[in-house]
């Protein structure tokens, strides 16, 4: 089961600015470190079944973080609007757009995501399968 992600990053209140806004919302709280910010929601450390934190931080090696090239972090929300709000907050707070918010037919009559890249160029996915709002 997963249990984390680490997103590198070289300009860490850059990538933090754009997380917070992004995850915030979605309920993730903050915590900053010596070395970077943690993203978890309450009560899913330690929990099998829960959701993986998300730990924005230099690389351990001390080289230049760099884009994953095919990799993309995906969340759920609960509705259109918020995948828009959300796309939006990102863009604002230093992501780029990289697919506004909309249906995505090849993947489903319900699939509503919008992408973004955060400030160093990964890929993230906001979407909603929420049945009551098909198209």
């Amino acid at each position: 089961m997963l249990s984390y992600l680490t997103i590198g990053a070289n300009d860490i209140r850059r990538s933090e600015r754009f997380y917070t806004a992004v995850l915030g919302p979605l309920g993730y709280e903050k915590a900053e470190h010596e070395d970077g910010v943690a993203y978890t929601l309450t009560g899913s450390l330690g929990r099998a079944d829960g959701p993986p934190a998300l730990y924005v931080r230099k690389p351990y090696d001390g080289r230049q973080a760099t884009v994953g090239n095919g990799s993309m972090m995906a969340f759920r929300v609960p509705s259109q609007a918020q995948v828009r709000a959300l796309h939006s907050a990102g863009v604002a707070a230093g992501g780029t757009d990289d697919g506004a918010p909309g249906f995505r037919a090849q993947y489903s009559r319900n699939f509503f995501v919008g992408y973004l890249r955060d400030p160093l160029g990964n890929k993230l996915a906001l979407f909603c399968t929420a049945t009551d709002q098909a198209a």
